[in-house]
Order: structure tokens, then C-alpha cells, then sequence
């Protein structure tokens, strides 16, 4: 089965918890703090394998998480790291992130890899909050939560060559003529389901990769028929070969099918349109080919060639023809800098690390990524944690942001599910 878009939600592995510990062996007095780091929670890493040639494997897997890092202990023990989690993909996959929109990563080489989400750290023991001034601290951190990402896992296939054009136009015929790549081939709409892949090599002995893609209909590039599914496909191409039934075996124009497709190409994505494309007229056996090919040649400004698929007639000057093409095409990237994650797409003004909403029973609401993350990473067990915890939030300004809000003494806060009580 032939998958090439997966969504999927990916928890990266929590950071092992920092330990609370002190040194108590006989003849050492005052030992002090003794308590080791957490371990670093689990990566998701994204990895290519060109045995792979469809995200079938991920279909199943919806949900991955990682492992928490290993706790520490006493004695100035650290945890382990937790190992990472390798997710292999095949070539010419693109991870996005659905939130955002903006691309991850673009694994178009043989050996790409990519961290899609990182693992938390492990929190510190007492032993690193050791100063001069508390020379035995009583608290320690839990460990930072890991990454949590919704991306969609999309295979764009790797082809130099893309054949497009209409259902039962000769697409699969021709590869298998070219090529060893075995589609299916039958007398009927739709034979083609998945994308086929095959190698061609020219009398230059020049070889390249096509791609024989399912057939297009009107509509196709806003979901109807298959076409949708499998234009992405035709986006890493360098060159476009329009395949016609240039017969009009089934009562078709032409002229007509070849502007249709090239009006689904363009409402797809105007990169495509622009791309350099020849036409391959078949069906050159069939009685009234000729005539019609002659109107199409008056009608169209393209390199054309005419064939017979069937029959393996005029072949070889259409593969040197893509050889030669190919030779002066650059392979370009498939999408802009600023697609991907971490380019600054728009100048923000600054803004406060947190917000702070109030709802209808009064309660006082904390929100942000930096003050959530410091609230999961402080253990409140100890006294000292909780003053630690108070005292970040006073230097984060947060006290004095709900005092110009207008809290009163009392007054019910909440971070995540921990609700407190204000005091000025």
C-alpha cells in the first residue's frame, strides 16, 4: 500500500528529575549537598532509509513518545540519558509543522537526518545550587518536559521526470517501455493508483529517474479524482512530459485536455506551470492521429514528439531529448527560506513572556511557555523550592503586572492547575 501523507503527534521524553541528597557519612561533618542531575529525556529524530518507499510503517504509529531521562540520586549521581528515538522515513520526505505551517525539515539526501523534537534536560540536584550564601540548599528541579510537536509527514518522491496528463493517455505504457518499472496497465480510468518510479537510460548512456504519476482530471489540484493526492509528486521535477492521447480515442480534444491539465498545474502551484515541459503526442497508430497532431503543432508553442507507446515507435529521440534537458537544469529547493522553522517571516514588537487573564469567578490566570516551564520543573515539597518558585516569579515581574491589574490581597492565582493565593 502506497502512503504518502501522515499526521502524527510527537512527544519528546522528559527530563529525569534533579535529587535532593546530603552527605552523612561518619568523621565528615557539615557534608553538605549531595544530590545528582537528572538525565536528558529522549530526542525524535528523523532519519532517511532508502529501503523505504512509502510512510505506510508510520500510518499505524499516530502518537510517539520518548523516554524520560533517568532520575538522579545521591551520592553526586547523575541519571542516564535516555537513547533517542529513531523514526526512519524514505527519501524525499517533508515534515511540517502543522501549527505553524512552516516546514521542519526537507530530507532530499541519502543520509539526511533531523531532531524533530528535542528531549528536555534533567533537572539539577542541590549539589548545583550550592552558593557561598546557602552553601546546603534544601530543593532541587524536576525534569524540563520535552517537545511536544503536530506535523504532517508528506513523501514528495525524487524524479527527474514526471509524466503527467489524463487517465488511459499511455503514462504507464510508456514507462514500461523506457524503463523496468512493471505498472499496472489496463483498458480503464484509474489504473494507476500510486506513483511508479523507474530508471532510464538514453543511447548517451545517460540515465534518469521518471515518475509515472496517477492521471489527472478538471478539478484535480482542489481534490477531485486522484490528482490532488499526487501532484505533489510532480514539485521536485525538473522537467514536466505531458503525455496526450493525440487519437481523441475516447472523443476527447487534444488541444482541450492538454490546456486543462496545464490549468490543474498552474491552480496548484505556480512553480509547476513555469517548469520546463515538453509534449509527448501518443498514439500515433490510431487513425486520425496525424490530423489532429498537425492542429495541435498550430496551436501549440512546445517541443512535441510524436510516439506510439504501444508499438515502442519513436522513443529514443524523446529520451535524448529529456537527457539534454537535464544536462542544463539546475535542480533547484523545493521551497523558500523563509518556509522553514527558525527565519523570522515578520518583525513582532516585543512581547512579555507571559499573559495574564482574569476569569469570571476572579481568579487570576497565568499563561506562557517560560513561567509553565519553570511551574513543572519546581518540586514544591520543600520550603525552599516554594520561595525559589515565588521569588522567580516576583524578578519575572509578575507581581507587579497583577498589582497594575488591579489583584487584590487573597485574590485566587493559577498557573496550569496550581492555584494560590496573592499576597502583596
Amino acid at each position: 500500500m502506497f502512503i504518502d501523507e501522515v499526521y502524527m503527534e510527537i512527544h519528546a521524553g522528559n527530563g529525569g528529575d534533579g535529587c535532593t541528597a546530603f552527605r552523612r557519612e561518619k568523621y565528615i561533618p557539615m557534608g553538605g549537598p549531595y544530590g545528582g542531575n537528572g538525565g536528558r529525556g529522549s530526542n525524535i529524530i528523523f532519519k532517511v532509509d532508502q529501503g523505504l518507499h512509502t510512510l505506510l510503517d508510520l500510518r499505524y504509529h499516530k502518537i510517539i513518545k520518548g523516554k524520560k531521562g533517568e532520575n538522579g540520586t545521591g551520592k553526586n549521581c547523575n541519571g542516564k540519558n535516555s537513547e533517542d528515538v529513531v523514526i526512519k522515513v524514505p527519501q524525499g520526505t517533508v515534515i511540517t509543522d502543522t501549527d505553524s505551517g512552516l516546514i521542519l525539515a526537507d530530507l532530499r539526501g541519502k543520509e539526511d537526518e533531523v531532531v524533530v523534537a528535542y528531549g528536555g534536560r534533567g533537572g539539577r540536584g542541590n549539589t548545583a545550587f550550592k552558593t557561598p550564601s546557602n552553601p546546603a540548599p534544601n530543593y532541587s528541579e524536576n525534569g524540563e518536559p520535552g517537545e511536544v510537536k503536530y506535523i504532517k509527514v508528506e513523501l514528495k518522491l525524487l524524479a527527474d521526470v514526471g509524466l503527467v496528463g489524463l487517465p488511459s493517455v499511455g503514462k504507464s505504457t510508456l514507462i514500461s517501455m523506457v524503463s523496468k518499472a512493471k505498472p499496472k496497465i489496463a483498458a480503464y480510468h484509474f489504473t494507476t493508483l500510486t506513483p511508479n518510479l523507474g530508471v532510464v537510460k538514453d543511447k548517451k548512456n545517460r540515465t534518469f529517474v521518471m515518475a509515472d504519476l496517477p492521471g489527472l482530471i478538471e478539478g484535480a489540484s482542489h481534490g477531485e479524482g486522484l490528482g490532488d493526492k499526487f501532484l505533489r509528486h510532480i514539485e521536485r521535477t525538473r522537467v514536466i512530459a505531458h503525455v496526450v492521447d493525440m487519437s481523441g480515442s475516447e472523443g476527447r480534444d487534444p488541444y482541450e485536455d492538454y490546456l486543462l491539465i496545464n490549468r490543474e498545474l498552474a491552480s496548484f502551484s505556480s512553480k509547476l506551470i513555469e517548469k520546463p515541459q515538453i509534449v509527448i503526442a501518443n498514439k500515433m497508430d490510431i487513425d486520425g492521429a496525424k490530423e489532429n497532431l498537425e492542429r495541435f503543432k498550430s496551436l501549440v508553442d512546445a517541443k512535441i514528439f510524436p510516439i506510439s507507446a504501444m508499438n515502442q515507435e519513436g522513443l529514443e529521440p524523446v529520451l535524448l531529448e529529456l537527457g539534454d534537458m537535464l544536462e542544463k537544469i539546475q535542480e533547484e529547493p523545493l521551497y523558500e527560506e523563509d518556509q522553514f522553522e527558525g527565519h523570522v517571516l515578520y518583525q513582532f514588537k516585543k512581547e512579555e513572556p507571559y499573559t495574564i487573564t482574569r476569569e469570571d469567578n476572579g481568579t487570576w490566570v497565568v499563561h506562557g511557555e517560560k513561567i509553565e516551564k519553570l511551574f513543572r520543573m519546581t518540586k514544591f515539597t520543600t520550603e525552599e523550592g516554594v520561595l525559589r518558585f515565588a521569588k522567580r516569579l516576583r524578578k519575572m515581574g509578575i507581581d507587579d503586572k497583577l498589582e497594575e491589574l488591579g489583584a487584590k490581597e487573597n485574590d485566587k492565582v493559577r498557573i496550569l492547575d496550581f492555584e494560590f493565593e496573592y499576597r502583596k
